[in-house]
């Protein structure tokens, strides 16, 4: 309390002048922040983050999603498209992985360091993140670039969907330095408290993009290129945004330049593995099931793909918003986890799984009861709906099992407790990955959406084991490593 009372006094003298104000407001910013995070109500803090976040997830949906309903609907050649895009989707995800891997890596780090009050120490994790974004922003462009061939073909692309997938894909990798810095800094704004913001950046660029896309593809007739150019516009606008945000006096750790440093850009990369490779792997698998449909599934091959480029989409609006939960509320876990508050952490774990499992259960009826409504927006075609419905109806078995195996991994992830998530998320890839290899050489290859549910069910089992065995030991084990410490 005397530091605080002292912290006050300095910032009233120094109110006489602009830079004065300025440190006022940052000091006023940070009590309020930290008071958010390590007093509130846990229930209602859990709420005031996760909603927005995952109402911005939600959004982003959207943003994903546009350029594919925009696209389906173009004259003669719109199913044909949307397969392209299907193929391309993974790929791209797995670049926007990257800033996954420096977002997530570091924003739970940076919180941890704000929940021990250590300021200075977190102000580097914004700074080196920024770096890393940069540098991996510029080796993604040049890789997938230059080699978008090999690429699309190796990942499931036919030769009549190859001119339709290298159209999207060249000008989409183009503008990847701002979807990696508007998604990876974001995490900084994130973890700081600021739900709504980070919900605003989203949306900006959601909107941005919905806006954009009827213009460029119908308009000015630039079919599936107009796509492309109208998400990487959107992007610029996401990034632009974030940038600003944390350029300005309104966060208490606020993005400077300076002071890097290769351990602490390692400690970045160690930690933001797990989330990285969980959603490098999902895509890759992905990729696999693509490349299964395309050896197995004869003249019907690319119908498929496409179909599997719809049951993309639609588990888009599960794990996106359900990401958000676990994404938005990582900030409390990192800074209760690092103050060393165990009672605060497990009542936030215990709000983050019941929110998720609300939610697991509303898709869950949606996708058994009314997948058709989704569907239709993409195709008319018959046949095409026909196996996507039974596709979404059979890939969304297992859903229910998230409402274990995300709060807890991403829960993991936001204590720092790396190790102990990365099997987690590997157990549950590895079963998906084993399944789609033997099931379209057992049974017909439409049955190979069954491999989701197989892998998050017997997942979701093993997850909620482990978390019933070690969670609380890990928390009160902190807890008392920073009582002995006081």
């Amino acid at each position: 309390m005397q530091v605080r009372n002292n912290i006050l006094y300095s910032a009233h003298f120094s109110s006489y002048n602009s830079s004065g104000s300025i440190f006022i407001k940052a000091v006023i910013i940070f009590m309020e922040q930290e008071n958010l995070l390590g007093t509130e109500d846990v229930r209602k803090l859990v709420i005031k983050l996760a909603f927005p976040a995952m109402a911005a997830q939600f959004v982003s949906v959207l943003y994903s999603i546009t350029d594919r309903i925009f696209v389906s609907h173009m004259p003669v050649v719109g199913e044909t498209a949307l397969t392209a895009i299907g193929v391309c989707a993974p790929i791209v995800t797995i670049i926007l992985s990257f800033a996954t891997l420096i977002g997530v890596g570091g924003a739970p780090l940076m919180g941890i360091k704000l929940g021990e009050g250590n300021k200075k120490e977190a102000s580097k994790y914004v700074s080196n993140a920024f770096l890393l974004l940069i540098i991996f922003s510029i080796v993604c462009t040049a890789i997938a670039f230059f080699m978008r061939k090999q690429i699309l073909f190796a990942f499931g692309a036919s030769e009549a969907i190859y001119p339709y997938a290298e159209k999207y894909f060249k000008i989409y990798v183009l503008g990847t330095i701002f979807a990696l810095l508007g998604s990876g800094m974001n995490q900084y704004i994130l973890s700081q408290g600021f739900a709504k913001n980070g919900m605003i950046a989203v949306i900006i660029g959601a909107v941005i993009n919905i806006a954009l896309d009827p213009v460029f593809i119908y308009v000015l007739n630039l079919g599936i290129v107009g796509a492309a150019i109208a998400t990487v516009i959107g992007q610029i606008g996401t990034c632009v945004y974030v940038l600003h945000f944390l350029l300005s006096d309104k966060p208490p750790i606020r993005l400077t330049f300076g002071n890097y440093f290769p351990a602490l850009c390692l400690r970045i990369l160690k930690t933001g593995f797990v989330p990285f490779l969980t959603v490098s792997i999902d895509n890759v698998l992905l990729i696999e099931v693509n490349m299964m449909l395309q050896k197995f599934g004869g003249a019907n091959a690319d119908l498929l793909v496409g179909c599997m480029a719809i049951v993309q989409s639609f588990m888009l609006i599960i794990t996106m918003p359900l990401g958000g939960i676990t994404g938005g509320t990582q900030a409390i876990l990192s800074y209760n986890f690092g103050a060393g508050n165990a009672k605060r952490v497990m009542q936030s774990e215990k709000y983050i799984i019941m929110l998720c499992f609300a939610f697991c259960v509303i898709m869950f009826t949606i996708s058994q009861t009314v997948p058709q409504v989704l569907v239709r927006i993409f195709t008319s075609d018959t046949q095409y709906m026909t196996e996507a419905v039974r596709a979404i109806k059979i890939y969304t078995l297992g859903i229910i099992g998230f409402t274990f195996q995300w709060p807890v991994v991403d829960g993991l992830i936001g204590m720092g407790q790396v190790q102990r998530a990365i099997p987690l998320s590997l157990i549950r890839k590895g079963m998906y990955f084993v399944a789609v290899l033997i099931i379209p050489r057992i049974t017909d290859i439409t049955n190979i959406f069954y491999a989701a549910p197989i892998s998050d069910i017997l997942g979701s089992i093993i997850t909620a084991v482990v978390f019933a065995l070690t969670v609380k030991k890990v928390v009160y084990r902190r807890e008392q490593i920073v009582h002995e410490t006081m």
